[in-house]
């Protein structure tokens, strides 16, 4: 008798492949067969007629590195899908610690990654130095799959103290570096993140460590990672255009380890498109005999901005007053008219995106009144309520302090949130130099969640705009990220690989409203959404998800280089001239 049979599903099985009716059967935490087993007996069976059985998605770009000792589900990543998480990212993890740092990694992780010092220093002991020695504390206690970067910002303060923000590194001080990380990644670290950006600063408000490294440094860590099996490098070369030196670093980098180099993130909050631009980055590797590729958004930017109203003359000393007050404002004939010209005066001056209604949704409801509108755009709220959009911000949201969601408007497409937007994405997602990835899941707390996107893709791109083939929108978050950060036997149904799955409805999947919680160690906020059509999500075999809600089950793995994955080969010399 066999632990599970999963019967009568659509098996979309994560190659790209089409879709078939199969059941799945699993034992031992593996897939042991796809076909017909209606003569199997099987002490749990999961009915999954109608529903689709897909490999559970691989998120490659969080920043769970803290959450998961406070959250070892960390939700909402698992409801929406997610098996496999890797963190480490963008040159940040929170070991190896030199004694004495850890009050200074916590705040840089506060700064650097928008988590509330309190949760951080009230989630975790901060109290391991090695790296190996930090995982070992997360075995046996994790729902999902997990891997971690080493971050070189956390790796270089630990070898030169605070001298690591202000200065480049001697010859002996790399040399102690390249031993450190080598030390790190026998330890089970995935590989190297770094960035050699323009915008990261640590709690002193310098540049983050590995902003002041010189080049030689980055490719002596590179070295170290490509003496050691199944490891990757991620980076983050710049906000914006990237400069010909990080293209060049980072194709480098892919060289001497032997081993492809993620960057993150393609796009820009500039108004022009610039993603062509900075995908030359990928094809001056290839043409190198490297690998580079570029994560893309998986969804539109969407960010919590509390304080828009804030910014419109005559708002700001209202929306600090009392409740009582802001009501009787908002009904006083007189005050009324004045709140609306200012919104009106507004909209066509500095403060326009308070216009950009179509934008804006409510993000969260604090009465009967409110609590239908969350998840709607001001416009969509106004022709549910009846009046328009500025009805609703002072009959709604200036007397209940409502917080709103602003969404990247269309004048950047590929991040926008308009149809055009939306065929954008679609497009660049199945670019070859291309990985869906960028969630920042555990990042940036109070301004947005997009540990939803797997369930986002499924809703937004395949069922309403039929952007995406259902079996080309789950390669792209499976087999895809799996294969190039090299998880062994993970990422498609296949015969002895693990049984990390998840069952959806594709007639409803979706995810919800990003709504705020005040579940942090300390009482700290953070944004949340939860997932629509999700029936199940098994992590080796076991039920992690079931209906939309945590089983309560730890069954994932601290998945370590070498010993889950295999080393990702990088294309010949010349493969790619664009």
């Amino acid at each position: 008798m066999v632990e599970l049979v999963i019967r009568g599903g659509t098996v979309v099985d994560g190659t790209g492949g089409p879709a078939r009716r199969r059941d799945v059967v699993v034992d031992g935490g593996r897939i042991t067969d796809i076909g017909d087993a209606s003569g199997v007996a099987a002490r749990r069976e999961i009915d999954a007629d109608g529903l689709v059985v897909a490999p559970g998605f691989v998120d490659v770009h969080t920043h769970y590195d803290a959450q998961i000792m406070w959250d070892p589900a960390v939700t909402p990543s698992p409801l929406h899908g997610v098996t496999t998480v890797i963190g480490g990212n963008c040159g940040f993890s929170v070991a190896p610690i030199a004694p004495g740092d850890a009050d200074y990694v916590s705040r840089l992780m506060a700064v650097v990654e928008g988590i509330p010092l309190d949760a951080l220093e009230q989630g975790a002991s901060w109290d391991w130095t090695g790296f190996g020695e930090w995982l070992g504390r997360l075995d046996g206690e994790v729902v999902v799959n997990a891997a971690f970067m080493v971050g070189h910002s956390t790796l270089r303060r630990a070898v030169m103290g605070p001298a690591a923000a202000e200065r480049e590194a001697t010859a002996e001080e790399v040399a102690a570096m390249a031993a450190a990380l080598d030390e790190a990644i026998s330890g089970g670290g995935l590989g190297l993140s770094s960035g050699w950006d323009n915008v990261h600063r640590d709690g002193d408000g310098k540049p983050v460590p590995s902003r002041v490294a010189g080049p030689e440094e980055f490719l002596a860590l590179a070295e170290v990672v490509g003496r050691h099996d199944g490891t990757c490098i991620g980076f983050f070369p710049h906000m914006g255009e990237l400069p010909a030196d990080r293209m060049e670093l980072m194709a480098e980098m892919s060289m001497r380890a032997g081993r492809p180099v993620s960057w993150n993130l393609l796009g820009s909050m500039s108004p022009v498109e610039i993603y062509e631009q900075q995908l030359q980055a990928c094809d001056l590797a290839a043409r190198r005999g490297a690998r580079v590729v570029a994560l893309a958004m998986p969804d539109y930017l969407r960010m919590r901005a509390n304080t828009i109203l804030d910014a419109v003359p005559g708002f700001r000393r209202l929306l600090r007053a009392d409740e009582a007050e802001r009501r009787a404002a908002v009904v006083d004939p007189a005050t009324r008219a004045e709140l609306r010209r200012a919104v009106e005066d507004a909209s066509s001056g500095e403060f326009a995106a308070i216009a950009a209604f179509d934008l804006i949704e409510v993000a969260e409801g604090r009465s009967p009144e409110s609590e239908p509108l969350v998840g709607l755009t001001l416009v969509e709220a106004a022709q549910r309520r009846g009046g328009d959009p500025i009805d609703v911000l002072l009959d709604v949201v200036v007397p209940e302090k409502l917080p709103l969601t602003v969404m990247l408007p269309t004048i950047v497409p590929s991040l926008g949130a308009s149809e055009q937007g939306w065929r954008a994405r679609a497009a660049i997602w199945q670019d070859e130099r291309v990985v869906v990835g960028g969630s920042d899941a555990g990042a940036h707390l109070d301004l947005m969640c997009h540990a939803n996107y797997p369930t986002v893709m499924l809703g937004q791109s395949v069922r309403r705009r039929g952007l995406l083939a259902l079996e080309q929108a789950v390669r792209l978050m499976t087999d895809v990220p799996a294969r190039l950060f090299g998880l062994r036997a993970r990422g498609r149904v296949e015969r002895g690989w693990h049984a990390d799955l998840v069952v959806f409805d594709p007639a409803t999947v979706d995810s919800g409203p990003t709504l705020a919680r005040h579940d942090l160690p300390g009482g700290g906020e953070r944004l949340y959404a939860e997932a629509v059509g999700v029936a199940h999500v098994l992590v080796g075999g076991v039920e992690v998800v079931r209906g939309s809600q945590l089983t309560g089950a730890r069954p994932g793995r601290v998945l370590r280089s070498g010993a889950d994955t295999d080393t990702v080969p990088i294309p010949a010399t010349g493969a790619t001239d664009r």
